[in-house]
């Protein structure tokens, strides 16, 4: 576990948020230098793109497929669901891709102690990061310690293991006050890199909420685009905004615009 996770995650008492942190300076992000090295070549974009595969239909001959183009583009990560953790993990095996797993996905509305265990139970089967999402509903009644606390367990959870986790908001469902609240708690909670959007609720991700959670983000942690992505333009407005991760589930046609083959 390194000394980031175990400053961040490994404090059991909950500290509220109060204004003053939404607007002290927490240093900054080069979003015009990621962008130039990450546009580069179609190399140096896929390296900082989770390919997705989250649908309910979703096969197991489909998360092959996925696994499959993660190899050969070295995406990333490999993102997919619970039931085919185990799936991808046996497919990546020894390439250096890692697997990724959404938690308590799409709705954000599992127990905390349903998530631990989800967490934990992942993690054994070999993910190596973990996409939860926020208790949005917890967020919008004001319940704000609750969000954290929710936060923070999950978090726990994957620094233990050496895992890394990332924290979608679901910025469509938010108002721009909920949006930078809970930016904030996330961070404090132990977020490696917040999200914007499972992809499964009225909308995805945007220009202005991507530049809005770098701004509460600065430096600390990443900020990725997730939701609707699917051409390049998108990707380099995302990236010129502050994202320096994305997530899509049309990963290697996005690639293709760049040259790959």
């Amino acid at each position: 576990m390194s000394t980031a996770h175990a400053k961040r995650s490994d404090v059991s008492a909950v500290t509220p948020i109060d204004q003053s942190e939404l607007e002290f300076d927490h240093g900054s992000f080069d979003s015009a230098a990621f962008t130039q090295n990450a546009l580069s070549s179609w190399q140096a974009l896929a390296a900082i793109v989770d390919a997705a595969l989250l649908s309910p239909e979703v096969t197991r001959e489909k998360v092959e497929k996925l696994c499959d183009e993660a190899v050969r583009y070295h995406f990333a990560s490999a993102l997919v669901q619970p039931v085919w953790a185990s799936t991808a993990v046996s497919v990546l095996a020894g390439t250096g891709i890692p697997v990724g797993v959404v938690v308590g996905f799409p709705f954000g509305a599992s127990l905390t102690s349903t998530l631990r265990q989800e967490a934990a139970a992942l993690l054994r089967l070999g993910a190596r990061e973990l996409d939860m999402v926020i208790p949005i509903g917890q967020l919008k009644s004001g319940n704000h310690d609750a969000v954290q606390r929710t936060i923070h367990a999950v978090a726990h959870v994957a620094h233990h293991h050496g895992a890394a986790i990332k924290v979608i908001l679901e910025t469509s469902l938010l108002t721009v006050q909920e949006k930078l609240r809970a930016a904030e708690i996330a961070i404090q909670a132990g977020a490696d890199l917040i999200k914007t959007s499972t992809g499964f609720a009225m909308g995805g991700t945007t220009i202005a909420d991507v530049a809005l959670m770098r701004g509460v983000a600065g430096g600390r942690c990443g900020v990725c685009g997730s939701g609707g992505v699917r051409t390049l333009a998108e990707v380099k407005s995302l990236l010129e905004a502050g994202a320096n991760r994305i997530c899509t589930s049309a990963a290697v046609t996005i690639l293709r615009e760049l040259g790959a083959d």
